[in-house]
């Protein structure tokens, strides 16, 4: 009888398994997008923006851009259902050579750098509190983030599950430590703490190029929006769980982001911002104390939630190269027990530590960011490419691109 039953149990295919629904597809939208940005960006932004005004005006205006890249998305993803992002996109509008030359900047550039980046602000914040006064040893703060690295490939290598449930409980977190800031921001602003916000646009301008470089810094914080697409092939229901999560986590972290600002404007200056070297936590002495232990904390459970949701995703874009031929064989290998693609992910986390060793973060941001949007814009116009050169393809989601909305035409 009891071979009988083993005999009866399915067995699994040995391909990546559906077990991401909605509530976590958006956990890895908003778990990913808000990580170590909100945290340290507000600097770069107000620096480069040159006011208060202008710096609030491109926070928005960045989940704007943000929104308009998600719904593109939404369509590629629900009309081409394979994992890898805008890899499997590329290929399909532009052929291989485009995908070839994505495939290899990406697994060996922008995801390492990315993963590197938000380790290493989880280990400043993690640091901060055992030196006070002082700013952490460079070596404690590159060895912690190291050994983050090696902490969340080992769980992303375990389990997909197992890495859901670390995805969804770090973005309860840093939901609710963004709570706590904007409702301090809103006691704050009904105190009558409105000095810096009643002139906001009192300020030197800047520059075209200064303006760039603040919507980099600003975009960089809500990378993340597209991280959905490299899992389509984990994904339950992908035709409805795609666009969903993808329109309810990417408006939800706009305002929060947008709200969080408001609030550190509350109770620092512009030159007391700028001049902090941990935003969230001087806006956490100052109102939240004695409490305000609790924001460090919280910031270091919101990096490393987005780091777990970077590690994620990177591990199926190197996955689906390997798979197409256009990487080494070994990194689309799947584990038989487990159903992760452990090669492509270990690959991912050693380049990662390599990243770290020489690494300045706001370099780092700077370059990611310009690359990164690059391909963003090639995989926009895939999408109108396709209009014409993919006409049989279904589309479950359509963006539509009417004359009498040209600005929306020229975005896409």
């Amino acid at each position: 009888m009891d071979c009988q039953a083993k005999d009866k149990q399915p067995v699994k295919a040995t391909v990546l398994q559906k077990d991401v629904g909605l509530l976590s597809g958006i956990c890895l939208i908003v778990g990913t997008m808000i990580g170590s940005g909100i945290f340290i960006s507000p600097k770069a932004v107000l620096l480069y923006s040159g006011a208060v005004g202008p710096c609030l005006l491109i926070w928005a205006a960045c989940g704007v851009l943000s929104t308009l890249g998600a719904l593109c998305y939404a369509e590629l993803g629900t009309m081409i259902t394979k994992s890898g992002g805008e890899y499997s996109y590329l290929m399909e509008a532009f052929g291989s050579l485009v995908a070839y030359l994505y495939s290899w900047t990406t697994v060996m550039v922008l995801k390492p750098s990315s993963f590197a980046i938000i380790t290493l602000s989880f280990a400043e914040y993690a640091s901060t509190p055992f030196y006070p006064g002082c700013t952490p040893p460079i070596v404690v703060t590159k060895c912690l983030s190291a050994a983050a690295i090696l902490l969340i490939v080992g769980v992303n290598c375990l389990s997909v599950k197992l890495a859901s449930y670390v995805q969804n409980f770090f973005t309860a977190a840093k939901l609710f430590i963004i709570l706590v800031i904007v409702g301090a921001g809103i006691v704050m602003l009904a105190q009558g703490k409105t000095e810096t916000l009643s002139n906001a646009f009192d300020g030197t301008p800047s520059s075209v190029g200064a303006i760039g470089l603040a919507f980099y810094n600003g975009l960089w914080a809500y990378d993340g929006w597209n991280q959905l697409n490299f899992i389509t092939e984990e994904l339950k229901d992908p035709f409805r769980n795609l666009p969903l999560a993808i329109l309810i986590g990417i408006p939800l972290v706009s305002v929060c982001y947008v709200l969080v600002n408001v609030a550190y404007f509350t109770v620092m200056t512009t030159t007391e911002l700028l001049l902090s070297p941990a935003v969230a936590v001087t806006f956490g002495d100052r109102v939240l104390y004695p409490l305000s232990w609790i924001v460090p904390l919280f910031v270091v459970f919101s990096t490393f939630g987005s780091a777990n949701g970077s590690c994620f995703t990177a591990g199926r874009l190197a996955y689906v190269s390997g798979r197409e031929g256009h990487m080494v064989k070994i990194l689309s290998y799947i584990s038989l027990k487990r159903y992760t693609p452990s090669p492509a992910l270990i690959f991912n986390g050693v380049l990662s530590i390599f990243y770290i060793i020489p690494a300045d973060i706001n370099t780092l941001i700077n370059y990611f960011s310009f690359a990164q949007w690059v391909f963003y814009g090639l995989t926009a116009l895939s999408l109108i490419v396709m209009r014409f050169t993919r006409k049989e393809l279904h589309r479950p989601v359509k963006v539509r691109m009417k004359k009498e909305n040209p600005f929306l035409v020229c975005v896409l």
